[in-house]
Formats: C-alpha cells, structure tokens, sequence
C-alpha cells in the first residue's frame, strides 16, 4: 500500500509519471540547497570571484576586497567546507584558489544571466 503526502490529485498525470524518473534523490537536492545557501552570500561571491581571476593568501584577499584577515579566514573556511575552494601551503602562507573549473562555470553562468 502507496502512503500519499501530497492532498491532491495530478491534472496531468502523463507529463507528472514521465518527469518523475528523472528527479535526483532527495539528499542530493539537500546537497544542492546547500550549495546555493554557501553562494547566496555577498562576500564569498567577491570572494570566489577574486579566485578566479588569481590565486590570493588571505591578506591579499583582506586588501582587494577591504575586509580583515579574520573575515576573510572565516568565509575561506565556509568555502572550503562547501568544497568552492582549495588551499596549499607554501612558506608561511597558504594560498587559495577555486577548487575545480565548475566553481567558475557556475559563477560566470549566474553572471551571464542576471546580465540578461
């Protein structure tokens, strides 16, 4: 026996059994909801658009975008979790740069459509 959430019949009930294979797993559209919350943040967008013009250590970031060192820190963090970026090691910085080449295709996409 099928339990129904939803309260309502489908008007179309074709188009609603030919979309439904193709609808992605429940946790990966959580996944995806997180995704744009880590992007729906003014300053890790400034951020990620800095990285993707150049590979920056935390005070050049602070400088270009006029924040401290801390808030830079903390968005990185959020950032790196979210898998947005990469950092490595070298001497006593450490440098950041955008974790793979679908970070700058999502950020110029998104650009490309607000310009619209």
């Amino acid at each position: 026996m099928e339990i129904k959430k939803t309260d309502c019949e489908a008007i179309n009930p074709e188009i609603v059994e030919k979309v439904m294979p193709d609808m992605p797993d429940l946790r990966v559209l959580y996944d995806l909801s997180d995704f744009f919350k880590v992007m729906g943040d003014s300053t890790r967008i400034r951020l990620l658009w800095a990285l993707e013009e150049a590979e920056m250590c935390v005070n050049d970031l602070a400088v270009l975008l006029d924040m401290t060192k801390s808030a830079v820190s903390h968005q990185l963090k959020i950032l790196r979790t979210a898998k947005l970026v990469k950092a490595e090691k070298r001497g006593k910085n450490v440098y950041y740069s955008l974790a793979d080449d679908h970070v700058k295709v999502v950020l110029e996409m998104a650009l490309d459509h607000i310009r619209e």
